[in-house]
């Protein structure tokens, strides 16, 4: 079966890539002619191992999102600000037989999705791979991870074992659970506890242990936070949960950061906003999580960037 990809960012190319080195048959939807133009000066999408001694270029075609073609399964990669518009350009490629994978940072665009495509399958990802854009279309596997797959919509639906058999096979390591909430959720507050931490500090996230009793303090209260959201299991052992991923990732520039660093609008909207807004919804006492939020608002107004 044919793949779409729409978000030809670091995630999508890695994806992209994968795919059609196992021969499977990829699509790339790109934004307008131009985006099509550039990319058909490029060898194709290309793949590097993080020291990036190791390339292959994959003749992955392109497509801009008025295509006929009908879109069997989409892999939405793109920045959670722009899921909903870019959803929308394809609506009508889809079918009640599509499977929608939305692979977006935070909360709050996998559920609008869903809503504005109330007939087709929505299964949202959540993923610890890392990798970033070296240049266009070029994508650097950073590190490895898992991907956990699971339907937005309550209603039990069959596991989609073709889907799982193709990612597989292209070796991204993926699962699936009746639970995708649950693991949404720990890894937004995993996502509030560190990456408006390093934007803040202007830091690698290694070098938050300086930070520890912000981190500590932080981390309770999205424990709070997250029980009273119904996702008490997400909140199990969090703090050892975000520590060990700063120390796994302790070179690592966080996403939010790179994004600053290039002058890139962030996801905040989706990571600290979503969290503050169903804090203040739900009667949770956060006044960490809001400071920091705050701060982080102000910093990127200060740089001249969205603060929403």
């Amino acid at each position: 079966m044919t793949w779409h990809i729409l978000g030809a960012g670091s995630l999508g190319c890695l994806w992209a890539a994968r795919l059609a080195a196992q021969q499977q048959s990829v699509h790339l939807v790109l934004r307008n002619p131009d985006s099509i133009a550039h990319y058909q000066q490029t060898p194709g999408v290309a793949l590097s191992d993080a020291s990036r001694q190791h390339s292959h270029h994959y003749p992955v075609s392109a497509q801009l999102a008025d295509h006929p073609q009908p879109i069997h399964k989409l892999l939405l990669a793109c920045k959670a600000y722009d899921a909903e518009a870019a959803i929308a350009q394809v609506a009508h490629r889809l079918g009640q037989h599509s499977l929608v994978i939305l692979l977006q940072n935070g909360l709050g665009s996998q559920q609008a999705i869903q809503a504005q495509l109330p007939t087709v399958r929505c299964i949202a990802a959540s993923t610890t791979e890392g990798a970033y854009l070296a240049e266009p279309f070029h994508s650097v596997f950073a590190g490895a991870g898992h991907t956990w797959l699971g339907d937005l919509r309550p209603d039990k639906q069959d596991v989609p074992q073709e889907l799982l058999a193709n990612c597989q096979a292209a070796g991204i390591h993926c699962s699936w659970t009746p639970h995708i909430a649950e693991h949404l959720w720990r890894k937004l507050a995993i996502n509030c506890a560190i990456n408006p931490l390093t934007v803040l500090h202007n830091c690698r996230n290694g070098e938050l242990l300086t930070h520890a009793p912000q981190i500590n303090t932080l981390c309770a209260e999205l424990q709070q936070l997250l029980t009273a959201a119904g996702q008490a299991a997400a909140s199990v052992d969090l703090l050892q949960q975000v520590w060990t991923v700063i120390d796994k990732t302790a070179a690592n520039s966080s996403s939010m950061r790179q994004d600053v660093a290039h002058q890139r609008r962030t996801e905040i909207s989706y990571i600290t906003g979503f969290a503050c807004a169903q804090s203040k919804a739900l009667g949770c006492y956060t006044p960490t999580l809001n400071t920091l939020h705050a701060k982080l608002k102000a910093t990127l107004a200060a740089r001249g960037l969205a603060s929403t």
